[in-house]
């Protein structure tokens, strides 16, 4: 069965087949017509609960368990758009991801240095597949499948929180437009930061200022799983190795105050690479095995400003990506 939500928040199921008739019922007969009528007045009230769930903005609770696949994501908060410069977002890590074998994905600490590592410091840690499914339940729980508005305060450039939780085959997309800014009516935590910009009054009602607070108090919960499942539940973190990584390019244009960088050769397929997301100026191209471990090699001895020679004697600024589990190349960057 698929559920769709018409632009007016207008709910309507779809059958993947006519209903059945009745086993040992001929349609003519008055008994038939009975079991078939009670049948569908039993499915007309599911429809219009569900649909009432629907237009109050919060969705039935799903039933399915989350995959337990190795490399299947089953939660992920990341932030996307914003006032950026080119490729900084394309290249960015999500804030968490979870997959179904209980493997968490974050970025770690980095020097307080400038230029900063090339390389960013991802690190895993790992729970249980018991915490992995209360780490969904809580998801589910603080409203990442409801659809009421949140309401869309006027901040200027700010960015979006997306939400994204997997149980069974449905996949919920939750995004929240300026939440580390705006906050809400929970505490913050885990690095999503405290809000920055106060809303003026009239901008978000109650209910909107109550729904951001607890995504709000999610991300903060995500983001310290330590406080959240106990340190003893959650291993120690080690340094995430990927089987990929991509390399997010763009022109070289240094800025008159970074200080002066070596040129160094690329190692890698010829740059730019190819066009990435359809943006101009943008280009990407990812590797992997031998390659990868390659690349990753030199980046560990270069720095964010560092200028990447191709053939030519073109230099090209580089932003790695290491991939994650869930991610094959740059087609992955580019939403």
């Amino acid at each position: 069965m698929t559920r769709r939500t018409g632009p007016d928040g207008t709910c309507r199921r779809e059958l993947a087949s006519p209903p059945a008739r009745p086993t040992g019922v001929r349609a003519g007969t008055g008994s038939g017509r009975r079991v078939a009528g009670w049948a569908a007045v039993a499915g007309l009230l599911l429809l219009v609960s569900a649909c009432a769930a629907r237009a109050a903005g919060v969705d039935p609770p799903p039933t399915a368990a989350p995959p337990t696949d190795a490399d299947r994501l089953v939660l992920r908060i990341e932030r996307v758009g914003g006032f950026l410069p080119i490729g900084v977002t394309e290249a960015s890590l999500p804030v968490v991801s979870v997959y179904g074998d209980g493997r968490v994905i974050t970025e770690g600490p980095v020097p307080a240095i400038y230029p900063g590592p090339a390389l960013p410091n991802v690190q895993v840690r790992q729970i249980s597949t018991d915490d992995v499914r209360a780490l969904v339940d809580r998801a589910l729980a603080a409203g990442v499948s409801d659809t009421a508005d949140l309401g869309r305060p006027t901040i200027a450039d700010a960015t979006t929180m997306r939400f994204t939780v997997v149980t069974g085959a449905t996949t919920y997309v939750r995004e929240v437009y300026a939440l580390g800014e705006t906050g809400g009516t929970a505490r913050t935590g885990g690095g999503i930061g405290a809000p920055s910009a106060p809303v003026a009054p009239g901008q978000l009602t109650a209910d909107q200022q109550a729904a951001r607070g607890k995504l709000l108090d999610l991300a903060g919960a995500l983001t310290d799983l330590d406080g959240t499942l106990g340190a003893a539940s959650v291993g120690a973190a080690e340094p995430y190795t990927p089987r990929a990584v991509a390399a997010v390019v763009t022109a070289w244009h240094p800025r008159v105050t970074d200080p002066p960088q070596p040129q160094r050769p690329w190692p890698g397929p010829a740059l730019p690479g190819t066009q990435l997301g359809g943006q101009a100026g943008l280009t990407c191209l990812s590797v992997s095995g031998d390659a990868a471990a390659a690349l990753l090699d030199a980046a560990r001895q270069a720095n964010g400003l560092t200028p990447w020679t191709s053939a030519d004697g073109t230099p090209w600024s580089v932003a790695f990506r290491p991939l994650l589990p869930d991610e094959s190349g740059c087609a992955d960057l580019a939403g």
